[in-house]
């Protein structure tokens, strides 16, 4: 079970209202510095998380790939 006052938690529940999230987000927002390492603690309690590659330009004007990350479905049944 994950904690609603764990970064999984607070993660999930960014997840549960619609939101998508990106690394910088996650740190910003959530105080989520390793959001990858929570994006594994989601799929392994059963979640489905969407990963998808994006450019973005950066403060500097130059092209960046980043992921951003979004729940699919909620839990698969165990």
């Amino acid at each position: 079970m994950i904690s609603h006052n764990s970064q999984a938690g607070r993660l999930l529940h960014h997840f549960e209202q619609g939101f998508s999230i990106n690394r910088l987000d996650a740190l910003i927002q959530l105080g989520i510095f390793e959001l990858s390492a929570r994006i594994i603690d989601l799929e392994a309690h059963g979640y489905i998380i969407h990963k998808e590659r994006k450019t973005v330009t950066n403060r500097f004007g130059e092209k960046a790939s980043v992921t951003e990350y979004s729940l699919i479905k909620e839990k698969v049944a165990a």
